[in-house]
């Protein structure tokens, strides 16, 4: 049995080291019960399906969004874009426990009446259609309820731990 463990983790670890060479979008992620708001930084984002519209998303169990989205059945995504690092590190926790996320910033809501990010490129407003519970997090699977673009620009991306800029169209692959 310690053995399973620690093969369990070790793959992980591989997985993990694996995953430093796949580069992703970076997205807020925020939740709303009742009054208590939230907001997490997510590269486990992606689009599943557009008919119908449906995102998916994976949010460790210990998290703060992750209980208002289990609370609510909603959550809002806003696209962050290349100059928006800082919120990106906000958002991941990179400041003192007891100062408040969603302190200062500019929100919108749209169907489901969850906080949007008015500074990210675009934003999705989704509703919770079906959960996996796994065994630290919960991979979500949601409905599109709402779309709004918000402003033009490149996205934030993140790859190997650090974040990045798209390169100009000098550096686009040519294909024959």
């Amino acid at each position: 049995m310690k053995q399973e463990v620690k093969m369990e983790s070790a793959m992980g670890e591989a997985l993990r080291n694996a995953m430093r060479h796949w580069t992703t979008g970076v997205a807020v992620l925020t939740g709303r019960a009742g009054e208590i708001q939230h907001g997490m930084t997510v590269n486990s984002f992606n689009s599943l399906s557009l008919d119908p519209p449906l995102v998916g998303v994976t949010l460790a169990n210990t998290t703060r969004t992750r209980n208002l989205v289990e609370q609510s059945g909603v959550f809002g995504v806003t696209i962050l874009a290349e100059d928006q690092a800082d919120i990106a590190d906000r958002f991941a926790g990179r400041i003192p426990e007891d100062e408040d996320r969603m302190a200062g910033i500019e929100t919108f809501t749209l169907v489901s009446g969850v906080p949007l990010l008015t500074s990210g490129l675009v934003c999705l407003d989704c509703r919770v259609v079906q959960r996996y519970p796994m065994k630290n997090s919960t991979l979500y699977i949601a409905e599109v309820l709402s779309v709004h673009h918000n402003r033009p620009g490149q996205p934030l991306v993140y790859h190997n731990r650090v974040y990045h800029r798209l390169c100009d169209d000098r550096g686009k692959v040519n294909r024959k």
